[in-house]
């Protein structure tokens, strides 16, 4: 059976899946699994492919929680503590390339194929065609990415801004500042925008604000073992029935701060285009961001509040994205080895390359198709793929979009 397999390795779960050629959309067989069971990625890789005799590999690409220069051996990763030997992982697949890709490089590639029902807007005015778009997530870490359009296609840029210096704006998050700096030294965006980061959020609540914790989360926080639970904890508590004053006052602040940042995303690269909430926790929060407090920090910036309050902003539902992202580019990794095939390239050799999505153009949106905000249609109705020139290589297949 000829398949191509991807991945979305993460700091706290590793998805894998399996696909038939061309379509990178249509999962014939997927895992998940928990990372921190296993003491690498090629044993977790082993697990999975072990138990599925007569596979045909023809490509792969894994999304890592971790910068990935153009031509490394040696891969290390935030927040899990492995070390992925890349000719190794290629070896294991019997492929002349593997492709490795920043997670949240792949999250971005995904994102013009996301139709309306994987988005939840956030408010704003119309996109630009082809303007520059800000992809951040909060989960275990904090990650960014940008798309910029080259002429023909948008190109994934992978940063690390998530490990950039947090910059308080209020007293309150100057205290907060003050509190995290004397836990941990140097503070981050991601010690507060991240599951830990929530759970700072209500530390500092407690241990400098005078917030009383329920017996609930009293109980999880002083767990070791469970603390990976608190995030959970607080979300549930905050959002219940009769919320917990404490909780409710964590995830408010909690999605201020995401406003701010998703903000100065925006501005790094004039994000036109839009700016787009991944990762696991803002899908579980869809009532508290868009209650008005992240829109209100989003916009807050010096002399640019105008050009903000245009910028439209999403929460990306889809419960795949960064899985989806890893598939494209597997895809084009093999369409690439087709092309460059000759008896002189057969010795196995692994690579990992920046991630490229297919050409783009746009599209008039359905008639009664649903609508992004003040009538702006998503990515995937407002462009479709452009066919490649290259005659020895096969065109990207139309995407359809995963159903959930």
């Amino acid at each position: 059976m000829d398949v191509l397999i991807c991945g979305d390795i993460g700091g706290t779960h590793t998805r894998l899946a399996l696909f038939p050629p061309g379509r990178p959309h249509d999962f014939v067989a997927s895992e998940s699994f928990a990372s921190r069971d296993f003491p690498g990625f090629l044993p977790l890789l082993a697990r999975f492919l072990d138990g599925r005799p007569g596979l045909r590999l023809r490509g792969a690409a894994f999304g890592i929680p971790g910068p990935v220069s153009p031509e490394p051996e040696d891969l290390w990763m935030v927040n899990l503590p492995w070390r992925i030997r890349v000719s190794q992982i290629a070896r294991k697949l019997k492929l002349p390339r593997v492709r490795f890709v920043n997670d949240f490089a792949a999250v971005a590639l995904a994102v013009p194929h996301l139709k309306a029902g994987h988005l939840h807007a956030l408010g704003g005015g119309a996109l630009a065609p082809h303007g520059p778009v800000a992809v951040l997530g909060a989960g275990t870490g904090l990650g960014e990415s940008f798309l910029v359009w080259t002429g023909t296609r948008y190109l994934p840029v992978a940063t690390e801004c998530g490990h950039a210096d947090f910059a308080p704006r209020t007293d309150v998050e100057q205290r907060l500042l003050a509190y995290l700096r004397g836990r941990y030294g140097p503070v981050a965006w991601e010690r507060v925008l991240s599951g830990p980061g929530l759970v700072n959020l209500a530390e500092f609540l407690r241990d400098r604000e005078g917030l009383e914790e329920v017996p609930a989360l009293r109980a999880v926080l002083a767990d070791l073992k469970g603390r990976d639970e608190a995030p959970a904890v607080i979300t549930r508590l905050a959002l219940g029935a009769t919320p917990d004053p404490l909780c409710a006052r964590a995830v408010a602040l909690f999605c201020a701060l995401y406003g701010a940042e998703a903000g100065n995303a925006a501005l790094r690269v004039m994000a036109t285009g839009g700016v787009y909430l991944a990762g696991g926790i803002a899908p579980r929060l869809l009532g508290p961001l868009s209650s008005g407090g992240f829109r209100a920090a989003f916009e807050a910036k010096q002399d640019f509040a105008e050009v903000l309050r245009a910028i439209p902003a999403w929460i990306v539902t889809h419960p795949e994205p960064g899985l989806l992202g890893a598939a494209i580019a597997a895809q084009e990794e093999a369409d690439e080895s087709a092309a460059d095939w000759s008896p002189t390239t057969r010795a196995p050799a692994a690579r990992a390359s920046a991630a490229r999505t297919p050409a783009r153009k746009p599209a008039a949106r359905p008639s009664g198709s649903p609508a992004g905000p003040r009538g702006t249609a998503p990515p995937a109705q407002r462009a479709r793929p452009a066919q490649r020139a290259r005659p020895a290589r096969r065109k990207p297949p139309r995407h359809k979009p995963p159903r959930p």
